[in-house]
């Protein structure tokens, strides 16, 4: 009678637990709909360009370490853009052990925009090895076009259609801002990226709500590292790339770095592609390069983190599934609601990527991943391999 008793009283205790714990996650979930800058809206979209007059210069920058299997589609998307004004391209090959170099040197040849190869050096101590390589890139872009009103930094693995360009150039010239970045759209055709892909980019505008960021009065800054193009007077008169060369996310860094001193604007675009194929561990050592990172190498911000996630993401499911299973009703209702208010938001998401709106409901899935792989990337800290990327750890 005793044990009975004793399992009906953990019974009560385990719903009365599973409730409130949901009713928090629901009440969290309002929170971050309604007052966390309307992050899970689709957009804002980087407009089409207007007449601006007359089109200044612009120099980019590409910084590319064994790229031979997309550097042909990439750099010859930049040589395809239609821009009035001058136009160069600076690809720095930053110690490829592949035909990277070979490759670019074919598609440089030939009519269009200036292109110049040079060979990067290995990175002095505590700078990060994009970082310096794009660094080699601007010094070479201020002396061969010195008169430069922009920098345009974008990856060896990003497609550009041939009028982004003018795009990017007319939505800083109109808005007067100094840095003007897109979140370019990933692939997203295996089973994998179909999972995380979406879940990705909404983590990010979680993190990062672009209006928020796009707001002059607000400190919040990021950027997407695809496809950045800056004002190159405003970066030299912020301390260039200088200031922030030992960061491993340099894309944020660059967007706090420059919102000091001037507005900035983050959006989506479907007109810049990256065309990088995209597996469980190609996932995997992207977010644990620099997760951990993000967090500060704080393990009180890694516990907290871990825990909002399971809050967030697993309780609603398990309450759900506790519920139905116990007849608890007020349970399963509570994590009910709040599993299909999550899916809700995530819906813009999914769509934007052409995925059917049920694969909404598989977001908790998607979050428990995102979660292993941020543990994974204290691990990798801890035992001294933090910021590992194609051969390199954190400096």
């Amino acid at each position: 009678m005793f044990y009975r008793y004793s399992a009906f009283r953990d019974l009560i205790v385990l719903a009365a637990v599973l409730l409130t714990l949901s009713l928090l996650a629901l009440a969290l979930w309002l929170y971050l709909i309604c007052g966390r800058g309307f992050f899970w809206r689709l957009g804002p979209f980087l407009p089409p360009s207007v007449n601006t007059g007359e089109w200044p210069p612009v120099v980019a920058v590409v910084a590319a370490r064994d790229e031979a299997e997309v550097i042909s589609r990439s750099l010859g998307s930049l040589r395809r853009q239609q821009y009035s004004g001058r136009f160069a391209i600076i690809l720095v090959d930053d110690k490829s052990l592949d035909a990277t170099a070979e490759l670019a040197r074919g598609v440089a040849s030939g009519n269009g925009p200036r292109v110049e190869i040079i060979a990067g050096e290995p990175p002095p101590p505590a700078w990060t090895g994009k970082l310096w390589a794009l660094m080699q890139g601007a010094e070479r872009a201020n002396r061969l076009v010195p008169d430069a009103r922009y920098i345009w930094f974008t990856d060896a693995d990003i497609e550009h259609d041939s009028g982004i360009l003018r795009d990017l150039v007319s939505k800083a010239e109109t808005g007067n801002l100094d840095l003007v970045s897109t979140m370019v759209r990933l692939h997203c055709t295996s089973p994998w990226e179909r999972l995380l892909i979406p879940a990705f980019i909404f983590f990010f505008q979680k993190l990062y709500p672009f209006r928020l960021v796009n707001d002059p009065r607000r400190r919040i800054a990021a950027a997407a590292g695809g496809s950045m193009l800056v004002r190159a007077p405003s970066l030299r008169g912020a301390g260039g790339l200088t200031a922030i060369r030992g960061e491993l996310i340099d894309d944020c860094a660059l967007a706090r770095l420059i919102k000091k001193n001037g507005p900035i604007w983050l959006g989506l675009t479907g007109r810049s592609r990256c065309i990088r194929r995209y597996g469980l561990a190609d996932i995997w050592r992207m977010v644990a390069r620099s997760a951990y990172t993000q967090l500060r190498h704080s393990p009180i911000q890694l516990a907290a983190t871990s825990a909002v996630m399971m809050l967030l993401y697993f309780v609603p499911v398990a309450a759900l599934a506790w519920g139905c299973a116990s007849s608890h009703y007020a349970c399963a209702l509570a994590g009910g609601a709040t599993w299909i208010l999550m899916a809700s938001v995530y819906r813009p998401m999914m769509r934007l990527y052409g995925q059917a709106s049920l694969a909404s409901l598989f977001l908790p899935a998607a979050a428990f991943l995102f979660t292993i792989m941020t543990l994974d990337s204290a691990r990798r800290h801890w035992q001294g391999k933090g910021g590992m990327w194609k051969g390199r750890a954190r400096p």
